[in-house]
């Protein structure tokens, strides 16, 4: 039985911003604008707003991570590497933004695609059984993966 298709009510702060649209066939992750003009020195931080507010399905939240391109193309990097929006972040005012450093001086443009997001299901309640031995063949530890 396929999936049903989810419905999420955004809110746009800006007309200057293309409109979220998912595409189907190509990635499930959609790609994320600047709401405005952003201009940074290296080693500044800003949280750049991406314009946006939504309400996300109860019992989901957003993955917010940067483009493969970000870093190359304006040389910021997203400084919790991955921002994590719950669906309880939902009012009128609960933007979404990235925050960003810049490892080199840069301009952001309005409208530029800096980030992206997908929505995912929260995990299950989990409980947790302490053992002193699992039950599994050992990969080699931390970094072994690859090792000749």
């Amino acid at each position: 039985m396929p999936e049903q298709k989810k419905t999420i009510r955004i809110k746009y702060f800006t007309d200057k911003i293309e409109r979220l649209q998912y595409i189907g066939g190509k990635s499930d992750w959609i790609d994320l604008r600047a709401a405005e003009e952003v201009s940074m020195k290296a080693g500044e931080f800003r949280l750049i707003p991406l314009g946006i507010a939504m309400e996300l399905p109860k019992g989901w939240e957003a993955h917010v991570v940067p483009r493969s391109s970000t870093f190359k193309s304006f040389g910021i990097i997203q400084t919790n590497s991955m921002g994590v929006i719950d669906e309880t972040y939902c009012g009128d005012n609960d933007q979404w933004f990235m925050p960003a450093y810049a490892l080199r001086d840069t301009q952001i443009h309005v409208n530029d695609r800096i980030c992206q997001f997908r929505i995912v299901e929260h995990q299950p309640e989990l409980s947790f059984e302490e053992t002193d031995v699992l039950l599994n063949k050992d990969r080699g530890g931390f970094g072994s993966t690859g090792k000749a």
